[in-house]
Protein backbone atom coordinates (compact mmCIF):
# COMPACT_ATOMS: atom_id res chain seq x y z
CA UNK A 1 0.00 0.00 0.00
CA UNK A 2 1.44 3.23 -1.23
CA UNK A 3 1.92 6.10 0.91
CA UNK A 4 -0.17 9.15 0.95
CA UNK A 5 -3.49 10.82 2.36
CA UNK A 6 -5.61 9.00 4.51
CA UNK A 7 -8.93 10.62 4.69
CA UNK A 8 -11.30 9.47 7.78
CA UNK A 9 -14.77 9.89 8.79
CA UNK A 10 -16.12 9.17 12.48
CA UNK A 11 -19.67 10.31 13.50
CA UNK A 12 -20.61 9.60 16.52
CA UNK A 13 -23.09 9.88 19.48
CA UNK A 14 -21.74 11.35 22.26
CA UNK A 15 -23.33 10.04 25.86
CA UNK A 16 -20.38 11.60 27.83
CA UNK A 17 -17.85 14.06 27.66
CA UNK A 18 -14.61 11.85 26.58
CA UNK A 19 -11.43 12.17 24.51
CA UNK A 20 -11.50 9.34 21.41
CA UNK A 21 -8.24 8.39 19.73
CA UNK A 22 -9.01 6.87 16.23
CA UNK A 23 -6.37 4.74 14.63
CA UNK A 24 -5.44 2.88 12.07
CA UNK A 25 -2.88 -0.07 12.39
CA UNK A 26 -1.58 -2.61 9.98
CA UNK A 27 -1.39 -6.02 11.82
CA UNK A 28 1.32 -8.47 10.77
CA UNK A 29 3.10 -10.94 11.83
CA UNK A 30 1.75 -11.00 15.33
CA UNK A 31 2.61 -6.95 15.83
CA UNK A 32 0.66 -3.56 15.03
CA UNK A 33 2.04 -1.09 13.34
CA UNK A 34 0.62 2.98 13.31
CA UNK A 35 0.12 4.36 10.09
CA UNK A 36 -2.60 7.22 10.62
CA UNK A 37 -3.97 9.09 14.48
CA UNK A 38 -6.24 11.02 15.33
CA UNK A 39 -7.81 12.25 18.64
CA UNK A 40 -10.97 14.38 18.68
CA UNK A 41 -12.78 15.69 22.09
CA UNK A 42 -16.48 15.67 22.00
CA UNK A 43 -18.97 17.04 24.59
CA UNK A 44 -22.73 15.38 24.44
CA UNK A 45 -25.54 17.94 23.02
CA UNK A 46 -27.24 19.83 24.66
CA UNK A 47 -30.68 18.23 26.42
CA UNK A 48 -28.55 14.49 26.10
CA UNK A 49 -29.74 14.83 22.06
CA UNK A 50 -28.76 11.58 20.46
CA UNK A 51 -27.91 12.92 17.28
CA UNK A 52 -24.40 12.38 15.55
CA UNK A 53 -21.72 15.10 15.80
CA UNK A 54 -19.68 15.19 12.89
CA UNK A 55 -15.62 14.58 13.09
CA UNK A 56 -13.60 14.50 9.46
CA UNK A 57 -9.29 14.60 9.38
CA UNK A 58 -6.85 13.17 7.00
CA UNK A 59 -3.65 12.25 8.33
CA UNK A 60 -0.09 11.29 6.16
CA UNK A 61 0.64 7.50 6.41
CA UNK A 62 3.73 6.00 5.46
CA UNK A 63 3.95 3.23 2.81
CA UNK A 64 3.20 -0.55 3.95
CA UNK A 65 4.66 -3.83 2.36
CA UNK A 66 1.48 -5.91 3.23
CA UNK A 67 1.50 -9.67 2.58
CA UNK A 68 -1.63 -12.08 2.48
CA UNK A 69 -2.76 -12.74 6.25
CA UNK A 70 -2.11 -9.24 7.59
CA UNK A 71 -5.18 -6.68 8.83
CA UNK A 72 -5.74 -2.81 8.47
CA UNK A 73 -7.25 -2.14 11.65
CA UNK A 74 -9.45 0.88 12.72
CA UNK A 75 -9.59 1.61 16.25
CA UNK A 76 -11.27 3.15 18.01
CA UNK A 77 -10.49 3.93 21.86
CA UNK A 78 -12.60 6.75 24.31
CA UNK A 79 -10.05 8.04 26.77
CA UNK A 80 -11.06 10.01 29.75
CA UNK A 81 -14.67 8.75 30.59
CA UNK A 82 -16.40 6.60 32.75
CA UNK A 83 -18.48 4.90 30.35
CA UNK A 84 -16.92 2.48 27.74
CA UNK A 85 -19.50 3.47 25.56
CA UNK A 86 -19.06 7.45 25.36
CA UNK A 87 -17.81 7.67 22.22
CA UNK A 88 -20.44 5.26 20.02
CA UNK A 89 -19.86 4.82 15.91
CA UNK A 90 -22.55 6.34 14.05
CA UNK A 91 -24.19 3.51 12.55
CA UNK A 92 -27.72 5.07 11.84
CA UNK A 93 -26.01 7.69 9.04
CA UNK A 94 -28.44 10.06 8.23
CA UNK A 95 -31.27 9.03 10.28
CA UNK A 96 -29.24 10.40 13.26
CA UNK A 97 -28.03 13.45 11.10
CA UNK A 98 -24.75 11.94 10.27
CA UNK A 99 -22.36 9.96 7.90
CA UNK A 100 -21.87 6.73 9.07
CA UNK A 101 -17.98 5.96 9.47
CA UNK A 102 -15.96 5.16 6.66
CA UNK A 103 -11.94 5.53 5.87
CA UNK A 104 -10.66 6.47 2.35
CA UNK A 105 -7.19 4.83 1.96
CA UNK A 106 -4.25 6.45 -0.51
CA UNK A 107 -4.70 5.84 -4.14
CA UNK A 108 -3.16 2.96 -5.57
CA UNK A 109 -0.01 3.88 -7.71
CA UNK A 110 -1.39 4.45 -10.99
CA UNK A 111 -4.95 5.13 -10.20
CA UNK A 112 -6.91 7.59 -11.75
CA UNK A 113 -8.99 10.30 -9.60
CA UNK A 114 -12.08 8.61 -10.26
CA UNK A 115 -11.02 4.86 -9.30
CA UNK A 116 -8.93 6.71 -6.48
CA UNK A 117 -12.25 8.63 -5.31
CA UNK A 118 -14.44 5.12 -5.16
CA UNK A 119 -11.59 3.60 -3.01
CA UNK A 120 -12.82 3.95 0.44
CA UNK A 121 -13.33 1.53 2.88
CA UNK A 122 -16.72 1.43 5.16
CA UNK A 123 -16.48 -0.63 8.87
CA UNK A 124 -18.98 -3.39 8.47
CA UNK A 125 -19.60 -5.90 10.93
CA UNK A 126 -17.79 -9.54 10.57
CA UNK A 127 -19.62 -11.76 8.39
CA UNK A 128 -21.92 -14.43 10.63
Amino acid sequence: MPAGEWHFVGDGIILESVDVVFEVLWRHGGSDTTIATWMHHFDPLPNNEYKAQAFEATADGAAIDAANGDLLVLRMSGESASNPMAYVPNGDGANAEGRIPFLDLPPAPGADAGQAAAGGVTMAPPPP
